[in-house]
């Protein structure tokens, strides 16, 4: 599955020149990690975003906001965000806002 350059591309603007970011290509999405930790990522035309588990019932009751589950096995402290939710700058910065947070709170790898 190919995944939103157009999201993809927001989501670089938005991070801006933050040298502890990276970019990784993995089963046809795109993460960026902080630290070498995963805080947001795209897949197809959603947002992937990693909050963590105490602050998954507070995201998911976010608009666009679902269960983070490719395999038949949900993640826990992932959720992934409906593309139509992050179409204004503001919502999508949140989002990457509470993925990076999430990923600063652990061990850098």
């Amino acid at each position: 599955m190919a995944y939103d350059e157009g999201l993809a591309e927001r989501i670089r603007q938005y991070l801006g020149a933050d040298h502890d970011i990276t970019e990784k290509r993995m089963f046809g999405s795109i993460v960026f990690l902080y630290r070498g930790n995963m805080a947001v990522g795209v897949t197809g035309d959603e947002l992937m975003v990693r909050i963590g588990p105490d602050a998954a019932d507070a995201a998911l009751a976010r608009p666009g906001a679902r269960v983070f589950d490719m395999t038949g096995r949900p993640m826990r402290g992932w959720v992934v965000v409906a593309g139509s939710a992050v179409t204004e700058d503001e919502a999508l910065g949140a989002w990457i806002d509470e993925g990076r947070a999430f990923a600063a709170s652990l061990p850098p790898k």
